[in-house]
């Protein structure tokens, strides 16, 4: 298994696991993810392609897989869950996996699509490579994650509120990668003719105890699995809300939250596709192409 072994252990799994399993049997929905869904949708759409094999890799809900199985209604769909528990049925086939595990034979589909998920994987190397080889030849990954950028106010009203109320702070809102690192990512896992780019979303609420509520709510609360394991004090609690409207509220008193999607996507290899020109073979130097006229 690529990197396997290796991989610094960032997120307890396992926990992810229960906080998703409790947040779906609350029967609670999951903004961001629809709208994901939605996007890699529209981006698809853009692609003339006909894909028949399609596999949702571990979307944390059936929103993907339903938003494909609308879109390509001539293509067979399959669901990896995280979880086995009973979800609403549709028009996709469901098989219960791990990002890190993926149980899938080489050359499975034409198209992969994995949304609001591997940022959370401990080996997202590993878990790329994996994607890949589970496409047939010029087949597509596409993907969603959190970047760098999201929840930017919560980490820092979180941070200044247990500085000063405890003398030191903890880690309560996971690490996420930022964009040129992804692109990396892309290319090291084999991909041919990679892209990234970002779509800052920014939600507004009320008071950050609604943006808490929602973080429960999608199962996204802290599992890094080198967080403080007590409770958080009260006096933190209250403290990083105090910071939060101080430092990020807008005229109108309502509080920011940043979401950075960032989107990925690359073609397993095939010979079809364009490739680079090789060093030496331009048939024009820069220099005189920068030459002026006359």
């Amino acid at each position: 298994m690529a990197g396997q072994g290796s991989a610094p252990r960032v997120f307890d799994r396992a926990l992810l696991r229960r906080r998703l399993a409790r947040a779906v049997t609350a029967g609670s929905e999951d903004f961001l993810l629809a709208r994901a869904a939605a996007d890699a949708v529209e981006r698809l759409s853009f692609v003339k392609r006909d894909f028949r094999s399609v596999l949702d890799l571990g979307s944390p809900r059936p929103d993907v897989a339903a938003a494909l199985a609308a879109a390509l209604p001539d293509a067979a769909v399959t669901r990896m869950a995280p979880l086995a528990g009973p979800e609403p049925a549709g028009r996709w086939s469901r098989v219960v996996g791990d990002d890190e595990r993926q149980p899938f034979a080489p050359g499975s589909f034409d198209l992969v699509v994995s949304c609001l998920t591997l940022q959370a994987v401990n080996d997202l190397p590993g878990a790329l490579v994996q994607a890949r080889r589970c496409l047939k030849p010029d087949g597509l990954f596409l993907a969603c994650l959190f970047g760098g950028d999201t929840l930017k106010e919560l980490r820092t009203a979180l941070s200044v509120a247990e500085s000063e109320v405890s003398g030191g702070a903890s880690p309560r809102v996971a690490p996420f990668s930022d964009l040129r690192d992804l692109g990396g990512l892309l290319q090291r896992a084999g991909f041919a003719l990679p892209v990234t780019d970002t779509e800052p979303l920014v939600v507004r609420y009320a008071h950050p105890f609604r943006l808490f509520a929602d973080l429960r709510a999608m199962g996204a609360t802290n599992a890094l699995a080198l967080r403080h394991r007590g409770p958080m004090r009260r006096g933190v609690l209250m403290r990083a809300a105090d910071v939060y409207d101080e430092r990020f509220s807008d005229p109108d008193g309502r509080l920011r939250a940043t979401f950075d999607l960032i989107w990925l996507s690359g073609w397993s290899p095939h010979e079809s596709q364009q490739k680079p020109l090789r060093p030496g073979s331009a048939k024009m130097s820069l220099a005189a192409a920068l030459k002026p006229e006359g």
